[in-house]
């Protein structure tokens, strides 16, 4: 529960005022803080404001420390807390958490004119801040090396302008025709080899294409 009366009245209305909105969060019912700006804005910030038992007579405790605020300068921090408590002496007395979240999101801007925008780049899976290294040259592919003998049998092929002679990987004719004369002998007799027959013709099938 809010320590008085007053803190109990406030914290009902920062409810109905900030009900849906995603940049507000209520962490106690003396705690509360507000994000300035969308995420992935950056020059977006967050503030947390605490009531003491004596509030608001007495001011409230303002925060920038947390998480949120990682790349923010402590000058700039520093600056903007100092301008929230000028407003927070000039409301003292009365109900001002709505009135400091509202100071800071109309003077975004000038709070943070002075903050420097990073570039944030995403390097396989990892995030980093700055420029992205340029990306490094691709390794040429290697030609595939033929071994000594292979090189000695491509010779023998060869003639003496190093090119393969005309010809050279065709079936020879004489032998297909022997596998189709033993392949219609195998229909006639109905042979075991029937099978291995057909493997062979079509294996020259496709080489004579």
């Amino acid at each position: 529960m809010a320590a008085n009366e007053d803190q109990e009245m406030e914290l009902e209305a920062l409810r109905s005022i900030y009900e849906g909105d995603g940049c507000f969060r209520e962490l106690s019912p003396v705690s509360f803080q507000y994000r300035i700006g969308e995420n992935g804005d950056p020059k977006a910030f967050l503030i947390e404001v605490s009531w003491p038992e004596t509030y608001p007579q007495t001011a409230p405790v303002i925060s920038m420390d947390a998480f949120f605020n990682n790349t923010i300068s402590s000058a700039i921090k520093r600056s903007i807390l100092d301008k929230l408590m000028v407003e927070v002496e000039a409301n003292l007395g009365t109900a001002m958490t709505y009135t400091l979240f509202e100071y800071a999101k109309d003077n975004k801007e000038l709070f943070m004119e002075n903050q420097p925008v990073n570039t944030v780049t995403s390097v396989s899976n990892s995030i980093s801040i700055g420029t992205p290294d340029a990306p490094a040259n691709k390794k040429k592919d290697k030609k595939e090396q033929l071994s000594k003998t292979q090189k000695r049998k491509l010779a023998d092929k060869t003639d003496h302008k190093g090119e393969l002679p005309r010809g050279w990987n065709w079936v020879d004719v004489i032998k297909v025709q022997g596998f189709r004369t033993c392949f219609e002998a195998c229909l006639d007799r109905k042979c075991f080899a029937l099978g291995l027959c057909v493997s062979v013709l079509r294996f020259c099938a496709i080489f004579k294409r």
